[in-house]
Formats: structure tokens, sequence, C-alpha cells
């Protein structure tokens, strides 16, 4: 590759836009299970937990996963790591057209996860293009690649009636292989800060209180998000009897908003501070989670958008304290905060599964977010703020 075209200390635009547009495409990939879901579920004759299990799985590798990959970002860079991801994304992609039965689609669904593992390898990739005092601006704006959910539950119902199932998954596939190839041609890593590190130094950063506090965090507004993202069209067909079309559209909207207010979460913890962010967001939260068990086509969807604002500005303002506090070991923290968010986004649906096949209806599953969202307020209320201090990386290097 050539000269770098970008300058660490202004931004690369062009690099955040390649990572965008693969994460936006991964994600897609990802999201196509969810929005199809109700097609499949018709046509394969799955049970609620069934549905939940074939939800979770992807959502399981995605979490994982990114803590392998933010690890390997940070020691190879992003120009080696994303095109492995996108590769990996696109196979299982082709695979969902011929799937059969309910353990093929668990099979598909498992790998189709990279395409959500796909976070933590543009975090590190972006975050060595800007300052410090652009992080949030930065990571926010790489953040709206979670639209590529909304292209995918928006879509993906619109192609299966059109061209048949097997273009629901088919079209997102294509899209991201175009999009490797660009990146291919175009992508340069951030020029390197230090030597190349150890496994060991990969690891010190997962010993911080503070980035398993994060995680915490993460683990509510990144969770809840892929759980409303993957779920909303299984509450809005079973609970009010939308279309899958229909449910689809109102989905796309949920996703839409939460990642249009990602980067503004990321440009107000710039200005105020991502702790100040997270104050608000936790009872937010809480608040749009009762909405929400209300059996009422009303307060549903003001508790739908209520929610999707909240925890879009509170998955920005956690990555804004990211790079903050670990600038050296972004991608590996990321991995470890992602993952977290990740799993807050496996365990809730087999939770819902649960729920529903127990007590009839989704309200007790509503509850417990709010319950837990209360709690992460709790605990960033008493922990000791640190967003004013010197960088904690900073200090040990």
């Amino acid at each position: 590759m050539g000269k770098s075209s970008g300058d660490p200390a202004v931004g690369n635009p062009l690099q955040l836009v390649l990572s965008t547009g693969a994460f936006a495409f991964c994600y897609a990939v990802f999201g196509s299970v969810s929005a199809m879901m109700p097609l499949l579920k018709r046509q394969f004759h799955l049970d609620p937990l069934q549905v939940s299990i074939a939800l979770a799985i992807p959502v399981l590798l995605g979490s994982l996963g990114r803590i392998p990959l933010g690890m390997l970002t940070d020691r190879y860079g992003g120009r080696r790591i994303f095109p492995i991801v996108m590769i990996c994304s696109v196979i299982p992609a082709f695979l969902m057209g011929f799937v059969n039965g309910f353990w093929f689609l668990v099979l598909c669904g498992f790998f189709l996860g990279v395409g959500l593992a796909s976070f933590s390898v543009g975090i590190g990739f972006v975050s060595g293009w800007y300052p410090p005092q652009r992080q949030g601006f930065a990571l926010g704006m790489y953040g709206l690649g979670t639209i590529g959910q909304s292209l995918a539950a928006m879509g993906a119902p619109l192609l299966a009636v059109a061209l048949g199932m097997r273009w629901g998954f088919w079209t997102f596939g294509c899209l991201a292989l175009v999009w490797l190839i660009f990146f291919l041609l175009k992508a340069q890593n951030a020029p390197r800060k230090g030597s190349t590190k150890s496994l060991a130094d990969l690891l010190k950063p997962m010993r911080d209180k503070m980035s398993w506090m994060l995680s915490f965090f993460y683990f509510l507004t990144f969770g809840g998000f892929v759980v409303m993202s993957i779920y909303l069209p299984i509450f809005l067909t079973e609970i009010f009897k939308l279309t899958p079309r229909d449910a689809g559209l109102r989905t796309a909207g949920f996703v839409a908003l939460a990642t249009l207010m990602r980067p503004v979460g990321g440009i107000m913890g710039d200005r105020v501070g991502g702790r100040k962010i997270l104050l608000w967001v936790f009872p937010a939260t809480a608040a749009m989670a009762i909405f929400m068990a209300c059996p009422n086509m009303v307060t549903f969807t003001i508790g739908a958008l209520g929610m999707a604002t909240a925890v879009g500005l509170g998955n920005g303002a956690v990555f804004k304290l990211v790079p903050e506090f670990f600038p050296l070991s972004v991608g590996a923290v990321t991995g470890l905060v992602g993952a977290a968010g990740g799993l807050g986004g496996f365990f809730p649906p087999l939770m819902l599964g649960a729920i529903k096949e127990v007590t009839g209806t989704f309200t007790l599953g509503f509850i417990l977010l709010a319950v837990f969202a209360v709690v992460c307020l709790i605990v960033a209320t008493r922990a000791v703020s640190k967003t004013n201090e010197p960088m904690l990386e900073a200090q040990k290097v």
C-alpha cells in the first residue's frame, strides 16, 4: 500500500467510511436471520424455544468472537483482520439459501454471528486514525454501521416475497462481497504506536476493574439493542398480530433510530463526558421497559422508540470511554466490552422464550430489563468518575 492519505492527529474519513461500510454489511448479514425469522418459523414449524435458540446462537459467536478479534486487530491491524471476517460472513449467508430444517438453521446461524463480532475489529481500526478529543465522534460514526440491521429488517422480508426466501440472505451476502473488494483496494492501517504487543500485554487491561464496569454497562445498552432488534419482529407478529412485512418496517425504524443516536451519544460524550450521559440513559431505559410491558400498541411504540433513543446514546457514551481509559489497547478492551454487550443479546432471547412458554406473555422479561437498568444506574452513581484524570494506560507506559 502507498503512503497514508490521513493523519491520526486529525483523522482519516476514508478509513472511517471503509470500516463503517464493512461493519454495516457484516451486520446486515447477521441481521437477516432475525428479519426472516417470522417466515422461517412458519416454514419449519418452530416452537417459541426453538425460535429463541435460533436467534440467540448467532449472538453467542458474535459476542465471544469479539475478544480474540479485538486482540488480533491490536496485533495485526484491521487491514488484515477485517477481510477475513467479511469472508466468514459471506459464506454462511449463501448457505442460508439451502436451509431445510432447524439444526441446519442453527448451524448457519452460528457462523453468521461473525458479522456481529466484526464490531471490535472496526473499533480498533478506526481508533488509531483519530485523536483522543475526536474519539467519541469517530467511534460513534463507526457505530452507524449497525444500520445494516435496519437494512436487513426492512429489506429481507421484501426480497423474500419478491424473489424467493434465499434472496433474503443472498442479497446481503453479495453486498458484503462487493464491499470486501473495495476494502482490500483502499484500506490502510494507522501508523502503529510503539512495538508489537505480546499476548500478556494484550491481556493486561482486562484485569482493570474499569474494563469490567464498562462491560457491565454495555451488557445493558448494546444487549438491549440486540435483543430488541432481533426480537421486535416476534413481539409485533405475536403480541399485536402484525404481518412480517409491517413488523420488519417497524423494526427497521427502531434500529435506524438507535443507530443514529449512537454518534450523538459519542459527540455528547466528547463534550460533557460519557459517564454523565449514562446517568441519564439508565433510568430512561428502565422507564421505557415498563412502557413496553403494557400490552397496548401506543405504550409499546412509545417504549420502543424511547428505548432506541436511550440505548443508542448509551452505546456511543460507553465507547467514548473505552479509548479514554485504554488508548493503547482499544481493540482488546473493545473485544471484552463488546463481548459483554453481545452476551447481553444472547441470554435474554433464551430467557424470553422460556418466559413466553411458562407465562404465555413477554411481560416479565420487560420488567426484568427495567430492574437491571436500575442496577446499572446504582453502579454508575456510586462509581468514582475518572474521566478527568490522566489516562490509565498512559500512566502505565
